[in-house]
């Protein structure tokens, strides 16, 4: 691993104030900077009793001045997915010239945001003082659809990476980190500024079938017609067109890619915004999707099992690591679906390893979500079965 930028470790054992704080000092002693610009921080539950106090041993032994973080069942450190009895997955990351902030919110202030100005007076943040994002949110009792709707009002030109913690499922106990503090409602998102900032691949996990067409009349969120044809029969051409091994495949595992940037020349992997496919009437011809798509947009189907979810993840790391040149990836944060890993792949470890074969060993930590959160196109969306990898670049 480059530990000139970043590391990343995992705590597999319970709650021990002197074994933490020596496993704090020697991650800190592994990285190569004269000082941490952030740390992430992710824990299970069966921390929750004692988080205020690891939050604060990390701090002091690992020389942490902005820490965030949430609770998740299962953790990403390096290249491992922790999928059982995961403990705790810290990173701390160097980075060279950026402007941080951290901050709080909750969904009070999500009520009553109220245009582009709100969430620029609450962080104290103006959309020209920040290259992106990262946010961790409690699912339960914050509306993380309506946070995000106005927060890329307030942003608009600013990617948002992170998602959605997980906990005590029975209860919907869940927690979020920010420096010190335990909260366990609302959210915490970090802006990223300065000589840093935030890209990244979101993986949809899924790989398009068929050809792409566009949608002639919609109603909310059924399609009646494609191509001025009926939705379900460009649905069943589709199909039928498929190998029988990919037929299939495709049985039961078949969504919607709606295109977000009209205005592209070509359309690829990785700008549709993939949704469900709720079901569909053969008699009436209509089709029922989990978006609420428009008259006049591209769509194309999309088929999501492990290989497609492999082949699109790939083809993005690989897409992004071109894109990127020699510019130097000073660490990550990924943020996977939790119907993802050994669940999706047969085995653990599948994203973070991918990642680091693709990218180079980068400092990664990262948690298992109930919902990612990520860019398609310039806006950011809430996403399910994804995984969003958000990387700090020198801007």
């Amino acid at each position: 691993m480059n530990t000139d930028y970043s590391v990343s470790g995992h705590w597999q054992g319970d709650f021990d104030e002197a074994g933490m704080r020596q496993w704090a000092e020697n991650l800190r002693s592994q990285l190569h900077a004269p000082q941490v610009s952030l740390g992430l921080v992710f824990m299970t539950p069966r921390f929750f009793s004692n988080a205020e106090q690891v939050l604060e041993i990390l701090r002091v032994h690992a020389r942490i001045p902005l820490l965030v973080g949430c609770s998740s069942l299962s953790l990403v450190a390096g290249n491992e997915e922790i999928e059982d009895n995961a403990g705790v997955a810290l990173a701390l990351y160097s980075l060279p010239g950026a402007e941080l902030h951290g901050c709080y919110f909750s969904q009070p202030q999500v009520e009553e945001a109220d245009g582009p100005a709100y969430w620029r007076l609450a962080t104290h943040i103006e959309p020209d003082h920040t290259n992106g994002w990262l946010a961790f949110i409690d699912p339960f009792h914050l509306d993380s659809e309506s946070w995000l709707r106005s927060w890329n009002e307030s942003y608009p030109a600013s990617p948002v990476f992170g998602g959605l913690s997980s906990g005590v499922f029975a209860d919907q106990t869940t927690q979020v980190y920010l420096n010190g503090e335990v909260h366990e409602e609302g959210g915490v998102a970090v802006s990223v500024g300065g000589a840093v900032t935030l890209t990244g691949v979101i993986s949809q996990g899924c790989t398009p079938i068929g050809e792409t067409w566009t949608l002639t009349k919609v109603e909310q969120n059924l399609i009646h017609q494609i191509g001025n044809r009926k939705a379900y029969d460009v649905l069943a051409e589709t199909v039928n067109k498929l190998s029988p091994a990919d037929q299939i495949k495709a049985r039961g595992n078949l969504f919607v890619g709606l295109v977000v940037n009209e205005y592209l020349d070509d359309f690829h992997r990785g700008d549709f915004l993939v949704r469900n496919l709720l079901g569909g009437d053969p008699n009436t011809g209509v089709l029922a999707v989990g978006a609420m798509p428009r008259a006049g947009q591209t769509m194309q189907f999309q088929r999501r099992d492990a290989a497609a979810a492999k082949e699109d993840l790939r083809e993005l790391l690989q897409r992004s690591r071109e894109q990127l040149g020699d510019k130097p990836i000073y660490g990550g944060c990924l943020c996977c679906c939790n119907g993802r890993g050994k669940n999706l792949f047969g085995k653990s470890g599948h994203d973070a390893k991918l990642v680091q074969k693709e990218l180079g060993e980068i400092g990664l930590a990262g948690f298992f979500c109930n919902g990612e959160i990520g860019p398609v196109g310039k806006k950011n969306f809430l996403h399910g079965y994804t995984a969003s990898l958000a990387l700090f670049v020198k801007k």
